[in-house]
């Protein structure tokens, strides 16, 4: 269990890094005993393709810096934009373009699988600037 420790953390900095970059969804789950491919996924959607990249970056950039210099052993998609996947062994990350996730099925095999309770903090953020302010 400490492997699956080790990349719930690591999804956990890659979910924060996403949030940070205004990934519009982010979801992880722990796919080890469905799949048996990975021990955990993790699928952040963004609104451009723009986005997709600066997101995918991000997150590569802090698993380097704050998960033990995390390098993914395989990456595809970083010239499109529409989609970028991050594979680092134990854990898959994808981001992709809100508009091609639908295109993009394979979340649905993922459905049933435990989701990971990733504690982001943006919904407070976003909420403090209210119209109302101004009465």
């Amino acid at each position: 269990m400490p492997a699956l420790q080790d990349s719930i953390d690591a999804i956990r900095i890659a979910a924060a890094a996403a949030d940070r970059m205004k990934a519009t969804d982010i979801v992880a789950f722990d796919v080890t005993e469905p799949l048996a491919i990975t021990d955990a996924m993790l699928i952040a959607s963004a609104s451009n393709e723009r986005q997709v990249l600066a997101v995918a970056e991000e997150i590569e950039k802090d698993l380097y810096l704050k998960a033990g210099k995390r390098q993914p052993r395989f990456r595809e998609g970083l010239t499109e934009g529409q989609w970028v996947l991050l594979d680092y062994g134990d854990f898959v990350i994808h981001v992709m373009h809100q508009e091609s996730r639908e295109y993009y099925r394979l979340e649905r095999l993922w459905k049933d699988c435990p989701s990971i309770d990733l504690q982001l903090e943006h919904a407070e953020d976003e909420q403090k600037p209210t119209a109302s302010s101004e009465a």
